[in-house]
């Protein structure tokens, strides 16, 4: 069993393995994990609950979380947007929830170190990427769905094209531990890379939300003094002192899931002290048990959606690891691969230096 994770004067080890027990005690039958007792389960959270349980040590209860994943895979890859007690809600098919398996995979390899898990997982995570890449466009982003009938969205999301970016890097190293040469993927990712710092045109315009304003850092190529300047020069638009991060930049709501991905980013940019004061500032949201509420309208006090979510429990615990570097997948968002940088054509007539931020 790994050691816990804890943060010094923020989150006890056992503070810690409670929140990921309350994340368990969530779990179907099946090994999905909803958002909440009742709630749906979408492809993405679930993966993200999954590490967290590996991350507390809880590897049965991750281990049949990517049993439902294999088990509830399509012919082509994807897996359908959302389901509510086993039934599919949604069929259509999130590019940036498909490709996600592979971080979950490769992390639950660091901790576990499960040569038979890795194996079992490789073709799943194969036909997930696959399926993504399909819907690459040739500059390098890649659309955000494609609907239950089979057709492509029109738009491209920089916080998921991010996330994306970062799937892949974890699915290359799936690759190569398994000795399994993926070509087209480190060409794919460095199109990817490419868009991501080059053309924020490429994506829909979505800079009230504070993902687009760390995903880049946290899932895409932008680690250096770029992305510190991004996220330090947008600071004070959404993160709130002692509450934490707004998930909009014009709405008084603070989110805990949001907030903790911001500790992971300004982690990765070397700004310790912020991380650590992102993830102290959303524990207002803890509950006795463990839970974390989702976040809270702090103009009235008063916590919306009144649920409380398995993946913002998530979100602290991956967290927490990251921050403490406690087990073997703590550094699972520092994964990096010189294949960010590939060379692309650049038939665009952009640098090719890969500078400057993806979006202002």
């Amino acid at each position: 069993m790994p050691e816990l994770p804890e943060v010094d004067g923020v989150l006890s080890r056992a503070a810690v393995l409670e929140t990921a027990r309350s994340i368990a005690a969530e779990q179907e039958a099946s090994g999905a994990v909803p958002w909440f007792a009742g709630g749906h389960v979408d492809p993405w959270d679930h993966v993200e609950s999954a590490m967290a349980l590996s991350a507390a040590g809880l590897l049965p209860a991750a281990e049949r979380a990517y049993e439902w994943l294999r088990r509830g895979q399509r012919a082509d890859g994807s897996w359908p947007m959302q389901f509510r007690d086993g039934v599919v809600e949604d069929a259509g098919a999130d590019t940036n929830f498909c490709a996600y398996p592979a971080v979950g995979v490769w992390h639950h390899y660091l901790i576990t170190g499960d040569a038979g898990f890795a194996e079992r997982m490789w073709p799943v995570v194969r036909r997930a990427v696959d399926f993504v890449l399909g819907l690459q466009r040739p500059r390098g982003e890649v659309v955000w769905a494609r609907g239950a009938g089979g057709e492509a969205a029109e738009e491209a999301l920089l916080a998921g094209s991010s996330s994306i970016h970062h799937s892949l890097v974890c699915a290359l190293e799936l690759a190569e531990h398994l000795g399994v040469a993926q070509p087209d993927w480190e060409v794919a990712l460095g199109r990817l890379a490419h868009a991501l710092r080059h053309h924020p045109e490429a994506f829909a315009e979505k800079d009230r939300y504070a993902m687009d304003w760390y995903y880049p850092v946290l899932g895409g190529p932008l680690r250096d003094e770029a992305g510190r300047e991004r996220i330090l020069r947008r600071w004070a638009d959404f993160f709130v002192d002692g509450l934490g991060s707004r998930c909009v930049d014009d709405h008084p709501w603070v989110t805990g899931a949001e907030t903790c991905e911001l500790a992971l980013s300004l982690d990765l940019l070397g700004l310790r002290d912020r991380a650590e004061e992102a993830l102290a500032s959303i524990q207002h949201l803890r509950e006795e048990d463990g839970s974390y509420w989702t976040g809270l309208v702090y103009t009235d006090g008063k916590r919306w959606p009144v649920e409380r979510t398995t993946w913002t429990g998530a979100a602290v615990v991956l967290a927490a690891d990251s921050l403490s570097g406690a087990t073997p997948g703590s550094g699972i968002f520092r994964v990096a691969r010189p294949s960010s940088g590939l060379a692309v054509d650049h038939t665009c007539g952009c640098s090719p230096s890969l500078t400057g931020p993806a979006r202002d």
